[in-house]
């Protein structure tokens, strides 16, 4: 039994170099960690625990030898003529079977081996060292992971854990629950397929980082336009929204930075070759592109398609809209249970209504229907005078670019007045601004507008 515990114990530091290899683990971390523990199991078996870290006599020395390298626990213990207290001690008859020439009262240091640790406090030892390993393993590849968070990937489907998918990413597994995976999507064992890092969080019962990825999210179709498109790579044109129903239905709105760029055009490529790669990732879910305009009624118009509406009137007050559609495209325009309508109404924050010429006629066939209905779609003009009687136009805000002036307009917000009461948050969730754009806003406000506090 003595010869079968030496050999494990003579192995333990090689097991954990391989460990360190085999993770990718930095050397002199996981050095400082068997230092550690071995210390901590020491101090246990010493009957020594509450020493002081500054007070602390013990180290631990990593010597080559012929046959590899060798861990040592260097001890600095006091010589006393009586029984030793503690670990800190040692008697002079055994001081003397080290050092001949011991006296009492030296202090002298003293090596031993981790396998000369009781069975007990050198498990603990190794189970020590392990832990904390893969406690800094755990947080590596969080940290490795979390700075992925939002971007695309590629992975292995390897097998169903009940509705999720588990899919190796190489050096972890990520997770795609059912709500996230694309419907009717269909793999084998061994399948390579795109997916977004969606989420990466710590929990405390998972060995590792548990990493949600998303085939069904609007980012994932984000970030395929940013791989695909160059022009959306270069920031030439840039991508305002992104409504999706997966499997069924995707709109996107463009808008081109410079002038002499047609966004659309350049999403779908000479003879659709852009646009049908991404297609044919999402399993030929449809895909509409989607250009961008300041002008309510006629971005609505746009994130109809693909029907042709014959007229839209749009309340940019109530965020209402109407749009009026020929018989033969209103299946077009409400789309597969309602998809169409759905997705345009997310894009652009209105409630749309749909209707086709005849019902629109029969609807709205008296002069007092008539009325009614631009009174509905258009704010009487003194309320409006009133509204924008001494305010400050958005155009006046210096760097507040043509886009942005569009984007907050068709949310209702027409002056700066308007502008400071909302919040970074509020203006985070309008249609074709983020965190990010808000935060820019925001800026512009507080380097242009001056702060008057009433008394």
């Amino acid at each position: 039994m003595a010869v079968k515990k030496k050999e494990v114990e003579v192995n333990l530091l090689e097991a954990i170099q391989q460990f360190c290899a085999d993770k990718s683990l930095d050397r002199e971390a996981v050095m400082g960690v068997i230092r550690d523990s071995l210390i901590t199991a020491y101090k246990k078996k010493s009957g020594i625990e509450t020493l002081e870290e500054e007070e602390n006599p013990i180290k631990v020395e990593f010597a080559s030898s012929g046959d590899g390298e060798n861990v040592v626990i260097v001890v600095s213990r006091k010589v006393v003529d009586s029984s030793p207290k503690n670990g800190l001690e040692i008697s002079l008859e055994d001081a003397k079977a080290v050092y001949p020439n011991a006296a009492e009262g030296e202090v002298l240091d003293f090596k031993e081996k981790p396998m000369e640790l009781s069975r007990i406090i050198s498990s603990q030892a190794k189970q020590m060292v392990f832990q904390r390993l893969r406690d800094m393993e755990k947080e590596l590849l969080y940290q490795e992971y979390k700075a992925k968070e939002g971007e695309l990937t590629h992975g292995y489907f390897q097998r169903w854990k009940k509705d999720a998918m588990s899919i190796d990413l190489g050096k972890v597994e990520g997770v795609m629950p059912k709500r996230e995976q694309n419907p009717g999507e269909k793999y084998h064992s061994g399948d390579r397929l795109k997916a977004i890092i969606q989420k990466v969080e710590l929990r405390p019962r998972e060995p590792i980082p548990v990493i949600t990825l998303s085939r069904a999210s609007a980012d994932f179709v984000r970030k395929l336009f940013e791989m695909e498109i160059p022009e959306i790579y270069d920031g030439l044109v840039e991508i305002v929204n992104v409504a999706r129903q997966p499997s069924i239905r995707t709109k996107v709105v463009v808008y081109a930075t410079r002038g002499d760029i047609d966004p659309v055009g350049a999403c779908v490529g000479m003879k659709g070759v852009r646009i049908q790669s991404i297609v044919r990732e999402l399993g030929n879910e449809r895909i509409d592109i989607v250009q961008y305009s300041s002008d309510p009624t006629e971005f609505i118009a746009n994130a109809i398609s693909p029907a042709k509406p014959y007229d839209v009137k749009a309340d940019s007050v109530g965020r209402e809209a109407m749009v009026i559609v020929p018989e033969e495209q209103l299946s077009l325009a409400i789309g597969i249970n309602g998809s169409n309508v759905k997705l345009a109404s997310q894009l652009t924050g209105f409630r749309i209504d749909i209707k086709t010429i005849a019902q629109y006629n029969e609807e709205f066939s008296s002069p007092e229907a008539r009325e009614r209905l631009d009174k509905l779609f258009s704010p009487p003009a003194a309320v409006a005078e009133e509204e924008d009687d001494g305010a400050t136009a958005l155009e006046d805000l210096p760097g507040l670019s043509t886009r942005l002036i569009g984007l907050l307009r068709s949310a209702g917000i027409n002056n700066v007045e308007t502008l400071i009461e909302i919040s970074q948050d509020d203006l985070a969730k309008l249609p074709g601004i983020g965190q990010t754009t808000a935060a820019q806003i925001l800026r512009i406000l507080a380097e242009s507008v001056e702060w008057v506090e009433e008394s």
